[in-house]
């Protein structure tokens, strides 16, 4: 069993660092607003300090347009940040885009000691294999065909994909504070929560879980608010922190908001984005209870 302590994630002794990181792939809409709302709070509470990451990582997706959307529609609502793209601070840059290095110093720890290995599976191998998507979640569990292969030929991370080989079938515990005690089971039954997950792409483009675990830990961020949409991707990156050395933050997962039909809210939905709602003549505070706060 990998089991995340609470003196571990909870306690880390540091002055609070917390953090936003939205992805400019489309306009924020309430559901952010109340969780980046929740972040601020709690930094304000704990008199810790709050930074804004510009989390542009996918070049097809990100669009500077959104970018600047989303520092204007947050400064709109009242929240301010003292590091960010927009302001700078002592662990820039800010932008993921910008911070390639940094990710690919870990891809080569996480090489030269086994964690990961290149997997040359395409996508149609993937949609034949018995494994689906599980939980809606964006990743399906990987049937291990790649997990034998030899990293020792790849000196750079392009041209396959890169797995992370998690504990199969062990569970990943760990205390949510605000959800409290999480369990997911890693490994490559189709039954589990997830498996072997990606962490560098084919395209040469780090992967989500690898980008977010190095920036927090250079960033020195000791608490992460964010939806519970990710709960999952949290046993992932406790993993990852694991592997890579990094001592664990905080997390802090905000039940999420959702439409009539109660699905959760994505960027499609621009009749509930900050910006449509701006601009419909609607205050920070009206945003702000409509996203269901306090």
């Amino acid at each position: 069993m990998f089991f995340v302590s609470d003196d571990v994630v909870t306690k880390s002794g540091r002055r609070y660092r917390g953090r936003l990181a939205p992805s400019p792939t489309g306009l924020l809409h309430i559901g952010h607003a109340r969780t980046f709302w929740i972040a601020a709070q709690r930094a304000i509470e704990r008199r810790g300090t709050l930074i804004l990451r510009n989390e542009d990582l996918d070049p097809q997706r990100s669009r500077p347009e959104f970018a600047r959307a989303m520092i204007e529609d947050l400064r709109w609502l009242g929240i301010d940040w003292s590091e960010g793209p927009d302001c700078g601070g002592p662990y820039s840059p800010y932008s993921q885009s910008e911070r390639r290095n940094h990710y690919l110093q870990a891809w080569r720890r996480l090489r030269d000691s086994g964690f990961i290995y290149p997997c040359i599976c395409s996508r149609k191998d993937l949609a034949q294999s018995a494994s689906a998507p599980n939980d809606a979640d964006d990743e399906p569990i990987y049937p291990g065909t790649c997990r034998e292969r030899t990293a020792d030929p790849f000196h750079t991370p392009a041209g396959v994909n890169w797995r992370f080989r998690v504990p199969d079938g062990e569970p990943i515990e760990f205390t949510d504070l605000n959800l409290g005690r999480q369990r997911f089971l890693a490994g490559k039954n189709p039954k589990n929560d997830f498996g072997d997950f990606m962490v560098w792409r084919r395209d040469d483009v780090p992967a989500y879980q690898l980008a977010v675990v190095v920036d927090d830990a250079a960033m020195q961020i000791t608490e992460v608010v964010r939806g519970a949409d990710l709960l999952k991707s949290t046993a992932r990156q406790l993993l990852l922190l694991h592997a890579l050395g990094y001592g664990a933050p905080g997390y802090f997962h905000c039940e999420l908001v959702r439409d009539a039909a109660g699905a959760r809210l994505a960027k499609r939905h621009d009749a509930l984005s900050i910006r449509y709602l701006r601009e419909q003549g609607m205050t920070p505070k009206e945003v702000l209870a409509l996203a269901g706060w306090p």
